[in-house]
């Protein structure tokens, strides 16, 4: 398999140390630079100045329950996998003014909350994170309702993506497709390698975007040997994936299965803290709050993230109708991977693995379908 694709530019190789160079002319261009860094002993995702502010020498270790940062023995930017938080704190915010209703004397006035968001540079989306944001942007943009403020940051978000050449023990992409290789929907497509023969990049456009970059960047010819690296240290991580999801027939194993007792066991270690959801690179739900300023002149209506394993989530006139952790863990999953599919064509999950390693109960998406598939 070539590391090229025939959708793409030619690949080149960009030397590590004109880094920096990206930067400045992603600044230059208006974007704000967004992507991994270190705040406090966490991988989060936020505001980058340089090159310095990405986790250079830093790996992620993950498994159910487990998310651990710790030193390499190289100095690759990306050498690790995925941190807790989603792109989609950026393109989907978390808490976003929807409506505001002003009061003066006995007339009171509605108006949209107008939002001017930066245009993002996403750095080091990958794989699974880019089918996430297709994900979403079948259900906000592409879908009968338009979320416009999602669909305006999208718009002007320009994608820096980056091909996996390591896997974590959570990861199960590979799996579903949607990974370690970016496929498509990005401007730039980046494959690091690092060690003794030297630290660059090769790099692929895949938009006219993307293309101008490259021209205004120092970028060489491949050497021999590099493209093949490249290509082997990728498949290299699909193989070394040791979970794996297997989709045939996912929504008819669900919905068959809707009372069988093994849902009352995984309820049980449940804490229905919504971490598997809050984290997910895809879900979407929400809430509307209503609040007023200190005169009660003005309220605004805001959209908040919210999630399914939330009792008041299924609150509807004066009851719920997930009173149980059972009955929303359970709505949860067969919600991602069975009515996703009738609903948009596709499903929730793009083998991440945040779910798993931000579960405080090590519960594991991909041994729970098995277990009801053995059953």
């Amino acid at each position: 398999m070539s590391l090229s694709s025939p959708s793409s530019g030619p690949l080149v190789v960009l030397p590590a140390t004109a880094l920096s160079d990206l930067f400045r002319l992603l600044v230059a261009d208006g974007y704000q630079p967004v992507g991994p860094t270190l705040r406090d002993g966490y991988l989060i995702l936020d505001r980058l100045s340089g090159p310095e502010d990405l986790p250079q020498g830093w790996t992620t270790d993950s498994e159910a329950g487990v998310c651990r940062l710790r030193p390499r023995e190289d100095a690759a930017y990306f050498g690790f996998n995925l941190g807790q938080e989603s792109w989609k704190k950026f393109l989907y915010p978390s808490r976003l003014a929807v409506v505001q209703a002003r009061r003066e004397g006995e007339a009171i006035s509605y108006q949209a909350v107008p939002h001017e968001a930066p245009p993002y540079a996403l750095i080091g989306v990958r794989a699974c994170d880019l089918a996430a944001l297709a994900v979403q942007d079948r259900i906000l943009c592409q879908g009968p309702f338009l979320d416009p403020d999602y669909a305006a940051r999208r718009q002007s978000a320009l994608i820096i993506a980056v091909n996996c050449t390591e896997a974590d023990a959570a990861c199960f992409c590979a799996s579903l497709g949607c990974g370690p290789a970016v496929a498509r929907g990005y401007d730039l497509a980046l494959t690091e390698l690092c060690d003794e023969r030297g630290h660059v990049f090769l790099v692929q456009s895949g938009s006219a975007r993307g293309e101008q970059l490259l021209a205004d960047l120092p970028c060489q010819p491949v050497e021999g040997g590099q493209e093949e690296r490249a290509t082997a240290a990728i498949a290299a991580a699909a193989a070394g994936q040791t979970r794996s999801l297997a989709t045939a027939d996912l929504p008819g194993l669900l919905y068959d299965r809707l009372e069988h007792p093994h849902w009352d066991e995984v309820a049980a270690r449940c804490l229905s803290c919504g971490n598997c959801a809050m984290v997910c690179p895809t879900c979407f739900c929400f809430r509307m709050v209503e609040e007023t300023d200190l005169d009660n002149t003005t309220a605004t209506r805001w959209r908040e993230w919210e999630v399914c394993l939330n009792l008041d989530h299924s609150y509807i006139h004066g009851g719920w109708l997930r009173p149980s952790g059972k009955a929303r863990f359970r709505q949860w999953l067969t919600h991602k991977l069975a009515a996703w599919l009738d609903q948009f064509g596709c499903l929730g999950c793009t083998g991440c693995g945040r779910c798993l390693a931000w579960c405080p109960a090590a519960i594991d998406l991909t041994a729970e379908v098995q277990a009801l598939r053995e059953i």
